[in-house]
């Protein structure tokens, strides 16, 4: 019989530096999960993109165990990487904060592609566009 899931946590990290401080020591001690448990493991697993934000999905179980998944970088940080920007827009229909081609797109969508919900390509950079539109960054052909 499959375990019952009682919580479904997403987390955003920095890759490697995973520590028993917060974010990840209060969300986890709040479910009473043991941190060393996912940090050590965590920080082995992402150490190549130390110092960059990682998404991390854990599912927590009724007995007070866990599973989790990396899904890798953000869209948005990979967006900003891509062009040189420190951040998006706060307005972004109306303050354009910068221009990200087409092939940079499809680039990105090809990393994200088993992420996002999307059938092909064209879906995938349909995403990873409209993304980049929310930061107030505009989209070149």
């Amino acid at each position: 019989m499959a375990k019952k899931v009682i919580g479904n946590l997403k987390l955003r990290i920095p890759g490697g530096k995973a520590t028993a401080g917060p974010p990840v020591g209060s969300t986890l001690g709040q479910w009473g999960l043991n941190m060393m448990d996912f940090i050590n493991p965590f920080n082995e697993k992402t150490k190549e993109f130390a110092g960059k934000d990682v998404i991390v999905h854990l599912s927590v179980y009724e007995d007070r165990t866990f599973d989790w998944k990396c899904l890798g970088r953000p869209v948005d940080d990979l967006i900003r990487e891509k062009i040189g920007l420190s951040k998006g827009s706060g307005k972004p229909n109306t303050e354009k904060v910068g221009k990200i081609s087409m092939a940079d797109i499809k680039e990105i969508a090809a990393q994200k592609m088993d992420q996002l919900n999307a059938i092909d390509e064209e879906g995938a950079c349909k995403v990873i566009a409209g993304t980049a539109r929310s930061m107030g960054v505009e989209v070149t052909d």
